[in-house]
């Protein structure tokens, strides 16, 4: 996993020694984009708080099925990740950090752990649907929920290893050794050496790229099921699956393309830091996506004493 040092990326030292203090980063206009990114992680931490905790209501009688798994996971994900946010949140308001260097790195490496879990298990949701749809014959396929919950595993054992030495033992040194203030977070790009660089450039059109097509798949998903059905499309059970699917590309879409599409620039260029942090901040809308679950059906469930 390949960290751009969160609100900042990978810019030669030598650059970043040559600007002057009233070059474009300066703290004018730092203040400016914490007031921002105080206004979004507020709202990131009550609206995501509120889909989670609807969602986790919807799962206790939800079946166990792939997808179902697969949602569990982005659930944990997003949980995980809310609890930090109040630590972001803290340092905006105040404009300084008091938790130490180390408790600084966790939390700034979350929102990227965030981003790209969230991203694993969007594709896994979406590649299951879409197999289902384009290979119906297929459905009951040898990838069973044993396998789903294999996998599940794997992957969480992979980010609790890798992550603990990435943050610890490379992510943030460099800046640490030049006697960073204590006071501040989150400015960790010029940590990143040019190998890391070019590896931060594949993950990103890779994210552009694998997110375009899953999206243009669902959407063609969802032409066909209305090329077929047409007025009583709204009624197929495969429909209203694909309708949320979509949704979920959707977010994708609006959420990570931005942010990947503008760290393609940002990379060479160390003074757009403060519009990476916002565009980083925007991605964790994504804590959103369980309120696609919602819909008539949810709302009686919620509601004591209403049939289903």
């Amino acid at each position: 996993m390949a960290f751009d040092g969160v609100q900042s990326t990978l810019y030669p030292n030598m650059v970043q020694s040559t600007l002057s203090p009233n070059a474009t980063c300066t703290s004018e206009h730092r203040i400016v984009y914490n007031k921002a990114l105080l206004v979004i992680y507020c709202v990131v931490l009550l609206t995501g708080t509120i889909s989670l905790s609807l969602m986790i209501h919807i799962m206790k009688s939800a079946s166990t099925s792939i997808t179902s798994i697969a949602v569990l996971n982005l659930i944990f994900t997003h949980f995980v990740f809310l609890l930090t946010v109040p630590f972001r949140i803290h340092y905006y308001a105040t404009n300084e950090w008091g938790f130490g260097t180390s408790w600084c790195k966790v939390v700034s490496g979350m929102i990227h752990i965030h981003m790209y879990m969230s991203f694993i298990f969007y594709v896994i949701i979406l590649i299951t649907r879409l197999r289902a749809f384009y290979h119906k014959a297929q459905r009951e396929a040898s990838f069973q929920r044993i396998h789903a919950l294999a996998v599940s595993a794997a992957v969480w054992m992979v980010v609790l290893v890798m992550v603990p030495c990435i943050i610890f033992f490379s992510y943030g040194t460099k800046t640490t050794s030049r006697h960073r203030n204590s006071t501040e977070c989150f400015q960790f790009g010029s940590d990143i050496d040019s190998i890391a660089r070019v590896v931060n450039y594949i993950i990103s059109i890779f994210f552009m790229v694998v997110t375009t097509v899953l999206a243009a798949l669902q959407a063609n998903a969802l032409r066909v099921l209305y090329g077929k059905h047409r007025q009583g499309c709204t009624d197929q059970q495969d429909f209203g699956a694909q309708l949320k699917s979509l949704c979920f590309a959707l977010i994708m879409v609006v959420c990570f393309i931005p942010y990947h599409m503008f760290r393609l620039h940002y990379l060479s260029d160390l003074c757009l830091q403060n519009v990476n942090e916002v565009l980083l901040s925007l991605t964790t809308f994504n804590c959103l996506d369980m309120l696609t679950f919602l819909g008539r059906r949810t709302w009686y469930m919620c509601l004591p004493g209403k049939a289903i």
